[in-house]
């Protein structure tokens, strides 16, 4: 049994890509994208066609009308492939806008529900700002799931258990990114993996907070920079992998046991946040507010560079 087989056998395995046409190989249950993912994908000669003939359609709308029809189409792609659900993620320019980006997760689903697909496949994606869990929290009381993105700090992970959202996305990699980089020559990659691991230290934490509390909301890991970090986490809820480590996994047969969900560590107090005390927490947390800020303005980057794209087809 390979590794890809194995973690199945303890978690959710969910694909993070938009290049669709690479999902039925791994089987993945559900998938993610970003603009990030989104931008790659449609930079490729496969993917073209479809976002010309989705701009073409609606070349009259507004850009943003345009964006959210190349995203949904993305989506519909994908769910021809996944049985489960798609994660579909709100302009980060709105991650400071609780009300814009309630208005954008709400058109997101009419559009998944004009095309025949059911709310419950799928996942608007909001970065974990205070706004955007906010956000999250109104849109869960209409029945529309959520996924918060970009979490580094355990106080984001609280504040969105309270919000009741429906999963969360710790981001692993990009906290181990992080201590590697500060620690600079002091780093010792041996000593710091696996379960040592900070970007794995991070979601373990909040997992076994979550279960010890008995807290609905799903813990998905995302972000990943190599198998290890997969295998110390296996058991969690979900995991979201690259096409590149699902196929590391996938090549080998190297035995591994469940790390998450039989021992919940020690007793955790619960703990609350209210807006000052939040944002307290995430400022106290170098690495958090760092790699929040980071992330949102990678987002918006790639958010922009697929803007331009789709204003140059639609004025061809």
């Amino acid at each position: 049994m390979n590794q890809l087989q194995q973690l199945k056998q303890h978690s959710t395995v969910v694909a993070d890509t938009g290049d669709f046409l690479q999902l039925a190989r791994f089987a993945p249950q559900d998938a993610t994208t970003n603009p990030s993912l989104i931008l790659k994908a449609v930079l490729q000669p496969d993917y073209a066609p479809l976002l010309e003939s989705t701009v073409a359609a609606h070349k009259h709308a507004s850009l943003d009308d345009i964006v959210d029809q190349v995203l949904v189409r993305f989506g519909l792609e994908i769910l021809k492939v996944v049985p489960g659900r798609v994660s579909t993620e709100v302009d980060a320019r709105l991650s400071f806008d609780r009300d814009a980006t309630v208005a954008r997760g709400r058109r997101l689903i009419a559009l998944y529900e004009q095309a025949g697909i059911g709310r419950e496949r799928v996942l608007i994606k909001v970065a974990a700002t205070w706004e955007g869990i906010q956000a999250a929290r109104e849109l869960e009381k209409d029945g529309i799931f959520c996924n918060l993105t970009l979490l580094f700090a355990f106080c984001q992970a609280v504040a969105c258990a309270d919000a009741k959202v429906r999963l969360i996305s710790p981001f692993v990699g990009r906290i181990y990114d992080w201590h590697k980089k500060s620690l600079g020559a002091a780093w010792d990659e041996a000593a710091r993996s696996l379960s040592n691991d900070p970007g794995v230290q991070s979601v373990t934490r909040i997992f076994n907070y979550y279960k010890q509390h008995g807290i609905a909301t799903q813990v998905m890991s995302a972000s990943f920079r190599n198998v290890g970090q997969i295998t110390a986490l296996s058991g969690c809820d979900l995991l979201t992998i690259s096409p590149d480590l699902l196929a590391k996994l996938e090549a080998s047969n190297e035995p591994f046991e469940r790390a998450l969900g039989s021992d919940l560590g020690a007793a955790q107090p619960a703990v609350t946040y209210d807006e000052a005390a939040f944002r307290y927490a995430l400022n106290d947390d170098a690495m958090a507010t760092e790699k929040l800020a980071e992330g949102i303005r990678g987002f918006a980057v790639d958010a922009g560079k697929l803007d331009a794209m789709i204003d140059k087809l639609r004025s061809q």
